[in-house]
């Protein structure tokens, strides 16, 4: 069962899913600077999948943009945790732990099936601590990677 729970932030922070809250440019720099997984991505593909999604944001007392999770879904059978960063200033804080409970205790009531994501180095621990266990049978799995990457809507 997880250790997580959604309310574990430290004092000063407060954590949305309200979209005219969630600052999409911060957001886009975040993972611009430190996500190789967004590397090339513009705004314009960045607004497009929060639109697409569910997003959360953990805010400093100022309603700056401290922390950033996205979660695609169905809302039926299926998710996808994508794109959780955090300010390289406020890491070792919690908040990552804190956008990854938060979205998942939101989803919770859908009853998916699975929720998915790709784990790096850094992050594998926070989502161990979720409940995340490697995919069974990974060779089962395949993708369709796109001949050219998404950096505009064009």
């Amino acid at each position: 069962m997880p250790d997580l729970s959604p309310h574990d932030l430290p004092d000063g922070f407060t954590l949305t899913t309200d979209p005219a809250r969630i600052d999409a440019s911060r957001a886009h720099a975040l993972l611009a600077a430190h996500a190789y997984w967004a590397e090339g991505r513009t705004l314009e593909v960045h607004r497009g999948a929060m639109a697409g999604s569910r997003s959360y944001g953990v805010l400093t007392a100022t309603g700056d943009l401290a922390a950033y999770a996205r979660l695609v879904t169905d809302g039926a059978t299926f998710g996808w945790l994508a794109d959780v960063i955090v300010d390289p200033v406020h890491r070792g804080n919690g908040l990552g732990r804190a956008v990854v409970a938060h979205a998942l205790a939101d989803v919770e009531s859908l009853g998916l099936k699975r929720v998915l994501l790709r784990a790096s180095d850094e992050g594998r621990r926070i989502y161990e601590r979720a409940g995340f266990t490697p995919v069974p049978e990974p060779d089962s799995w395949l993708q369709l990677q796109a001949s050219t990457p998404a950096t505009s809507s064009a």
